[in-house]
């Protein structure tokens, strides 16, 4: 998710990781099974139930113009759902090397948020349309860095052959929907930047996905990308 503008203060640089945990979230229960199926997951979007988002708007960095942004939250249809998800190159000016949704930028040829994401998906990691299957958005989350961005949470039926952008994406992976939606895995987080305390949610994935018997690498999950997805947890648990 590019940025055109510049900051007037450069963004906080840490260690995520290195950030101590102040909680976590095993009190609370996972979403069931059978409302993680396709099926399911249908029907909720259909007819959603009253819910109201946990996150929302962080708090800002430095002064900018807001700009409008989408996300695509592609659940891939294997014998259990996946969230597919990119982690970004270190050379980008905002979000460099995070943990994040295909998305980006609305562009002014763009119809709506629904249009933005599948763009943005083709262009950051060569996801076609045609094996994209839109269930509806979220409610609107804005980052730190202005970025108003809509979820929009999709289907996907395997057979796409991605193609990372090497410009935006260093890699694309796969982490089961189930593991993302108990929040044991949800852990809390508090640091001081500026003289202003930030909170957030971290989700570290330890990926058994690894070649030639390597240790599992560790997918850290965390920020806006964990933020939209304990809103998808409360939709869905709701």
């Amino acid at each position: 998710m590019s940025s055109p503008t510049e900051f007037t203060k450069p963004l906080p640089k840490f260690d995520p990781r290195s950030i101590p945990v102040l909680g976590v979230d095993d009190h609370l229960s996972g979403v069931a099974l059978e409302r993680l199926t396709p099926q399911a997951l249908r029907a909720r979007f259909l007819s959603p139930p009253e819910w109201s988002p946990e996150h929302s708007v962080e708090k800002r960095f430095a002064d900018r113009q807001p700009a409008l942004a989408a996300v695509l939250v592609p659940l891939v249809m294997r014998d259990e759902l996946t969230l597919l998800l990119t982690q970004r190159t270190t050379n980008l000016s905002t979000h460099s090397g995070q943990i994040a949704f295909p998305g980006g930028r609305t562009d002014d040829t763009d119809v709506d948020a629904v249009d933005t994401a599948l763009r943005e998906a083709h262009e950051e990691v060569g996801l076609t349309r045609n094996h994209v299957e839109v269930l509806g958005t979220l409610p609107t989350y804005v980052t730190g860095t202005a970025y108003i961005i809509t979820p929009v949470v999709a289907l996907v039926t395997p057979g796409f052959v991605l193609q990372p952008n090497p410009g935006e994406v260093a890699d694309v992976f796969e982490v089961p929907l189930s593991y993302l939606m108990n929040p044991a895995h949800h852990r809390r987080h508090q640091v001081e930047f500026d003289g202003v305390t930030r909170q957030w949610l971290s989700m570290p994935y330890l990926d058994p996905a690894v070649v030639g018997g390597l240790d599992p690498t560790e997918r850290f999950i965390w920020g806006a990308t964990a933020g939209m997805l304990r809103n998808l947890y409360r939709f869905l648990s709701a």
